[in-house]
């Protein structure tokens, strides 16, 4: 039972591998960068549009605002006797505002 003279591991394996052309690699390589350069700008373009599309919807929630603001028909309560008299759905409707700030 004699066991047979084991080898080096580095001379076992025999074979250099895979070895891919210069050329080879540096046209994967220039393929790799170009599918990324347009990945990242189908990203940005992406990007751009949905921050167009929220300063949009900003401006709009905006002008909204404004319009009602304009539209607004405001009926100053002077004798403040009255509060006292109205009713809970009415008294949900006021809103207290200023008045020296709202004449421009």
């Amino acid at each position: 039972m004699s066991m047979a003279p084991k080898k080096r591991f580095s001379s076992i394996i025999k074979s250099k591998g895979l070895r891919m052309p210069f050329e080879k690699k540096e046209k994967l390589r220039e393929e790799l960068k170009r599918v990324k350069e347009q990945s990242r700008a189908i990203k940005e373009q992406f990007q751009v549009e949905k921050e167009a599309k929220k300063e949009r919807r900003r401006e709009n929630l905006k002008r909204a605002e404004e319009n009602a603001k304009k539209s607004e028909i405001v009926q100053v309560i002077k004798n403040t006797a009255k509060i006292k008299r109205m009713k809970k759905k009415q008294l949900r409707m006021i809103e207290k505002r200023d008045t020296l700030n709202s004449t421009s």
